[in-house]
């Protein structure tokens, strides 16, 4: 695809890197075949290709509209059509580039201003978010079904392993998941503590960053990149293994943080380092398998349905790891026919897009139901909070499973 920038962005590294993924393009059309929001919508500019061409003509100088910015906000970010393209396309930074540049030229109705601005200030903010979230859970019972959509049920909280290993490993902890789902950070340090690793969450380490790069808010989460970049940094030179992802978003996140600082002097470098030592959970146990399976019982869960998160398969590019780990502790793992297609959580797009995104459960519990699972397992927080929403089944991370297996 032949591009000629216009003069705003022409001299700039956005300009660069959007003219080098749109030389990528062959318009072939294969990514429209696995668009969640085109196969709903059948609209040219509701898929990959369409979006393309908007982002083209806005490099290019044609007017930003409001319309060309709601077909980009329809878009989940699930990054399957990456996943799709023979031509290897970073749609998902293309997506982003095109989105900071609507923000600039465009000026949204209030509420959607209000709702978003809310959203990038609350939801990232554990001080703020966690009393809520309690408050919440504390009177679920009487909230209208929308709200209580949001608030999962309260877990009560397993033990934190106290044990001191020679190994150790960084986690990130997350702005939600230790209010909404805390097992799955306890469960993940038990796990490890049963193999000999001691799990350190620093206590300044927040936000990954994602909610308010999602949201357009690029300066904002930049400060939450640097920030955990600093929490993280002393026990990087004190030689942590690894940096542990429990939530996939939060790891795809993480793994761009070079990429999003490739032009901070003072952070490129820390970045690289960083980037380096993250790796997701299912990618960690796999070297650990024959001791887990020496140390793990069977347990009344055998069989489960698995939604493999967008960020985890097509955002990491990590398939089949959780299936091995699972199967190699005795654990059906059945997957749906349309596994690789977003559950419509995405984030906050549940709440910004709410339509589209309660069409996508519905279509995604449909199959996962069909294969009559006792569970379903994801490997997000956001998947598994908007799955449960829509089911009487359970629904719950699988390194929540693992460690049943080996503590109950």
């Amino acid at each position: 695809m032949q591009t000629n920038l216009a003069e705003f962005i022409r001299h700039t590294p956005d300009g660069a890197e959007a003219d080098a993924i749109l030389r990528k393009c062959v318009h072939c059309g294969f990514c429209t075949a696995t668009c969640p929001t085109y196969q709903l919508l059948g609209d040219e500019l509701d898929g990959p290709r369409g979006r393309i061409y908007l982002i083209k003509q806005m490099v290019e100088g044609a007017e930003v509209t409001r319309s060309t910015q709601t077909h980009l906000d329809r878009c989940l970010t699930c990054r399957n059509c990456e996943t799709t393209c023979p031509s290897g396309v970073q749609y998902g930074r293309l997506v982003e580039i095109g989105r900071k540049i609507t923000e600039e030229k465009v000026t949204r109705p209030f509420g959607q201003r209000l709702l978003r601005r809310v959203l990038a200030s609350f939801v990232p903010n554990s001080a703020l978010f966690t009393p809520a979230m309690r408050l919440g859970q504390h009177v679920r019972a009487f909230l209208p079904k929308k709200l209580r959509d949001k608030v999962p049920a309260r877990q009560r909280p397993l033990e934190w392993p106290v044990a001191k290993h020679e190994r150790k490993m960084l986690m990130l902890a997350g702005c939600v998941q230790p209010a909404m789902m805390p097992n799955v950070n306890i469960a993940t340090a038990r796990v490890l503590d049963a193999l000999g690793v001691e799990t350190i969450v620093a206590a300044e380490a927040g936000c990954c960053g994602a909610i308010r790069l999602h949201l357009g808010y690029n300066d904002e989460a930049l400060d939450d990149i640097r920030a955990n970049i600093d929490a993280w940094w002393p026990y990087v030179e004190q030689g942590v293994e690894a940096i542990v992802m429990n939530a996939s978003g939060c790891g795809a996140t993480v793994k761009e943080y070079a990429h999003l600082l490739r032009h901070d002097p003072a952070y490129a470098e820390k970045a690289r380092r960083i980037v380096g030592l993250t790796r997701d959970i299912s990618e960690i146990l796999p070297e650990f398998e024959e001791s887990l399976v020496a140390v793990t019982r069977r347990r009344a869960v055998h069989t489960v349905a698995f939604h493999p998160p967008c960020t985890l398969q097509h955002g990491q590019q990590l398939r089949g790891q959780v299936e091995h780990v699972l199967a190699a502790l005795g654990i059906e793992v059945r997957l749906p026919a349309d596994s690789h297609l977003c559950c419509g959580s995405a984030g906050t797009y549940s709440l910004t897009q709410p339509t589209l995104s309660y069409a996508l459960r519905d279509q995604k519990l449909e199959k996962l139901q069909a294969q009559e699972p006792q569970v379903i397992v994801s490997a997000n927080v956001g998947c598994i909070a908007h799955l449960q929403s829509g089911t009487s089944t359970p629904v719950a991370h699988w390194i929540e499973l693992v460690e049943h297996m080996l503590y109950a």
